[in-house]
Formats: C-alpha cells, structure tokens, sequence
C-alpha cells in the first residue's frame, strides 16, 4: 500500500503557502493572457477595453469616474479616451444642466467591438471545457467561485 501524500503546492498541509500562491498567480496571468490575446480588434490595448468594458457594464461616466474605476490618472484616461473617440469607440455627450461636465458613453461600434471581444473569448473557455473530464470541469467550476470570493474580499 502506498502511503505517499499527495505532495502539490495546492494541497500541501504544512500552511506554507506561498508556493500555492505562486502557482495560482502563474496559471491565472497565463489563462489572462490567453483571454486577453481573444478580441475583436488587435490594435487595441488592454486599457483601451477595459474602458469600453466597464461603459458596457456600468453605464456613462465622467472622466474622472473612468479614471477612478480603472486606477490610473486623469491624464493618462483622457489620452485613452482620446483614443477611443477617434476610433469611434466612444462619444463624449455634454451634460444638459452643467455644460462643463462631460459623461463617455460607448457608441454602437464600440458595443459591437465589446461584444464580439466577449463571444471570442467565451468561445475560447467554452473549446477548452470540452477538452476536460466532467471532473475537471467541475473542479474550475468550485474554482471559479472561489477565485472571485479572493479576488471581492
């Protein structure tokens, strides 16, 4: 009989885990840029989707809401807003009682490139469940609620 303990960072008893950690943080950039690498425009870069992301999820915002959101600077957000609208990504629609204030929204293309960026990447994951044992695929599904409960707290 074999008595051997199953020695992986990710069941390893010893509270030491910090190469856990590692191989977490390892396999979740690697499955990140995977998923980033599934767009619909290749010359945009993360930023510039993440921005016409959360209009999608959260609506218009001011440019220093957009700022605020995404953790960089007023500047460096009106450059990629900049970008943005040049593309015909976003517009910019004045506010009617204040006309110094200014909310982005996403235009119709802009909602398309997410979509399609969205269908993309879902295809990818879906392609890659098939792949798996229905085991495995409901070890990523525990996983995942998981994940999102460390990545809320």
């Amino acid at each position: 009989m074999n008595d051997r303990v199953d020695e992986s960072p990710l069941t390893d008893n010893s509270h030491d885990f910090s190469a856990a950690a590692s191989e977490l943080r390892m396999a979740t950039f690697r499955l990140a840029r995977r998923l980033r690498a599934q767009r619909a425009v290749d010359t945009m870069s993360d930023g510039q989707f993440a921005v016409l992301a959360a209009l999608t999820v959260h609506g218009a915002h001011t440019l220093g809401r957009l700022a605020d959101r995404e953790r960089v600077t007023a500047p460096s957000m009106n450059r990629t807003v900049s970008l943005l609208e040049e593309a015909g990504y976003i517009t910019r629609i004045p506010d009617a009682a204040d006309r110094r204030r200014v909310s982005i929204d996403l235009t119709d293309f802009g909602r398309t490139i997410v979509d399609e960026t969205v269908r993309r990447r879902d295809a990818f994951v879906e392609e890659a469940l098939a792949e798996l044992t229905p085991d495995e695929r409901d070890t990523l599904a525990r996983a995942a609620l998981i994940m999102r409960k460390v990545a809320d707290r």
